[in-house]
């Protein structure tokens, strides 16, 4: 039977990756993502998991965050809605990882290098077909980078597609988000077979104690449920404002309709009446009702001059 256990979940991947105890898990995420020059060697996870938090619903941002031997910091989330604004909170957030490790006091050359990562379960740039952004400070004309201050990574799930016939020749980071996306659908055995890296082997345990917990199993489908309930109501307000952009655009056009209609229909009385043309500027500003007028006065002095 398939583990049933998604690990893009927000308890899953929080559990998975921010226990203490699966640290080589964490460790071999973060080296695919970011392929440094020198690799992580152990990090201290600074916000564990912590089952209370979720009982309370207190973490509204379930990011994990880490510092490795040298003190560099690494910030890691899994964000499953796509919204308005998403770009800016991820740039927020990220500088306010860098900036938050100085104290009053502080020499600024004591700051250490910040990563902050952002998995996303959806499309964020659809002007391109990677997978993996990873933005830096660059000048634009030298190329010269500000290396050892903050990065920023994107990982959009959506726009993976790797298949299982390409594993065994598959980067680390390809075998991570295909495990993310897909580990929920395979029984644990097979799992273990595709995956011989220890660490993806250790994320495997994990998920597979978790479908057998009660505790974790319940606290694991509600919030599915949460994600659920989550996304149709982002949806049904994405529905809602298309309909009503839809409405004040078919009323928008149609008045825009309406008023070229006045317009034509003034000059067309002017030419009759042999009187200068009105250009664009003269009906600049000027209301529908505004031009109703024009065209009803225009049309009285026409029926008074073939009356007379």
């Amino acid at each position: 039977m398939p583990i049933g256990i998604r690990p893009i979940n927000d308890f899953a991947f929080k559990k998975i990756f921010g226990s203490p105890a699966n640290k080589l898990a964490l460790i071999s995420l973060l080296n695919a993502i970011l392929d440094l020059s020198r690799p992580i060697v152990d990090v201290t996870i600074e916000n564990p998991f912590n089952l209370q938090d979720f009982r309370d619903d207190k973490l509204s941002i379930l990011d994990i965050k880490a510092v490795d031997q040298a003190g560099a910091i690494y910030d890691i989330e899994m964000q499953l809605s796509i919204f308005s604004g998403l770009i800016q909170r991820i740039v927020f957030y990220g500088c306010e990882i860098y900036a938050g490790q100085l104290r009053t006091g502080d020499d600024y050359s004591g700051l250490k290098p910040a990563f902050s990562i952002c998995l996303l379960d959806g499309v964020l740039w659809h002007d391109s077909e990677k997978v993996h952004h990873a933005f830096q400070f660059t000048d634009r004309e030298s190329g010269r980078t500000l290396n050892g201050t903050l990065e920023i990574h994107t990982l959009e799930l959506a726009r993976y597609h790797l298949e299982e016939k390409d594993l065994p020749t598959a980067s680390l980071l390809d075998c991570w988000l295909f495990w993310l996306l897909h580990a929920h659908e395979y029984e644990p055995e097979e799992l273990l077979r595709l995956f011989p890296q220890a660490a993806i082997q250790h994320a495997t345990q994990t998920i597979t104690r978790m479908a057998e917990v009660t505790e974790d199993k319940a606290m694991y489908d509600s919030r599915e449920k949460a994600i659920r309930d989550q996304q149709w109501a982002l949806n049904a307000s994405r529905k809602e404002g298309l309909i009503e952009g839809e409405i004040k655009g078919e009323i928008k056009g149609e008045i825009k309709g309406k008023i070229e209609g006045e317009i034509r229909m003034i000059r067309l009385l002017q030419e009759i009446l042999q009187v200068p043309v009105s250009t664009e500027s003269d009906f600049e500003g000027k209301s529908l009702e505004e031009l109703r007028n024009q065209t009803a006065e225009l049309q009285d002095r026409v029926r008074n001059r073939q009356t007379s």
